[in-house]
């Protein structure tokens, strides 16, 4: 069974508790998530089997949408609502709509983060979180994230109590961390703050409307149905430029042994091409990193196009 599983991550599991229990009900232990989502968020989270292993981290890369509920007044150990509260501002508040949006669009475009202390970036080879459970503070690196678009959900004109809360979507690339955006808006708003709850609603080309619990999944696999639900690796490609290969004989057989090749003119302006056969994925290429004018495959799928080869008599 090859193919990309969009799942549903329900609450209280880690995404490795998905794992291990997709192994179960699949019966192989090729399978592999695309970006951990902690065990208090639920929401979207790719699932790849077999040879779709290969395409993990072009959907771990790709961008996110996530929906958020951000808690003005407190800030927490873990910037979520299962740390200890480490700063409370108990004064009773007043925040307007507008003084939201504008905390919202300084956030919005190329930000700084600061990962934090309890996540997995790796500071001298070891997790953040590790430091943190035995109470080491580290220095931590700063990151450059790309917020695409931040849209406040609730519709209150002005936000009040000792600890007033509001919903945000927020569309982003790869390595942001929500929580820490929480704490972000809080300091451009001038108060401690915190995410308070966040769901997961689209990764990649992979939306919540695509996606099926593991007790449904489980359904499937039962009636063996589950096959047509996978969606193939070509779907976590999609971002990338195609050039098919259909009609030239002498590329495609280079192409398919692996060959270090003159540049492909479309990879002048593109980072990645993906080369492609009747629809399917073949390899993946990318300029030479030391040798101009020439590319190299930096992803194989030779057992997609046997997989073609096998379902179409034609070839």
């Amino acid at each position: 069974m090859d193919g990309i599983l969009p799942l549903w991550k329900e609450k209280g599991m880690t995404s490795h508790d998905c794992v291990f229990k997709l192994r179960k009900i699949l019966r192989t232990k090729k399978v592999g998530h695309t970006g951990t989502l902690d065990p208090s968020v639920e929401g979207v989270l790719p699932i790849c089997i077999g040879s779709a292993t290969k395409v993990a981290s072009y959907i771990t890369d790709s961008g996110k949408e996530y929906i958020a509920e951000v808690s003005i007044g407190t800030a927490t150990e873990t910037e979520d609502a299962d740390g200890d509260v480490v700063k409370n501002d108990a004064s009773d508040k007043v925040i307007t709509r507008v003084q939201v949006l504008q905390a919202l669009d300084t956030l919005t475009g190329h930000i700084t983060q600061i990962p934090p202390m309890y996540s997995a970036v790796k500071v001298n080879g070891r997790k953040l979180y590790e430091y943190a459970r035995k109470g080491i503070e580290v220095e931590r690196p700063e990151r450059k994230v790309h917020i695409h678009k931040i849209e406040l959900l609730s519709e209150d004109e002005q936000f009040e109590g000792i600890e007033p809360r509001f919903t945000i979507k927020v569309s982003c690339g790869k390595g942001t961390y929500i929580r820490t955006l929480a704490v972000q808006i809080g300091e451009q708003l001038g108060y401690p703050a915190h995410m308070s709850h966040l769901v997961r609603t689209a990764s990649g080309t992979y939306k919540q409307t695509d996606c099926r619990t593991l007790d449904e999944v489980r359904e499937l696999q039962e009636t063996g149905s589950l096959k047509s639900f996978l969606r193939p690796l070509e779907s976590a490609l999609e971002g990338i430029v195609q050039v098919q290969l259909d009609d030239n004989e002498e590329l495609l057989t280079k192409v398919l042994n692996g060959q270090v090749l003159p540049l492909h003119p479309i990879l002048e302006t593109e980072d990645e091409a993906v080369f492609t056969e009747h629809g399917r994925a073949l390899a993946v290429y990318a300029p030479h990193p030391e040798k101009t004018g020439l590319m190299k495959p930096v992803k194989m799928f030779l057992a997609n196009r046997e997989e073609e080869r096998t379902n179409d008599g034609n070839y």
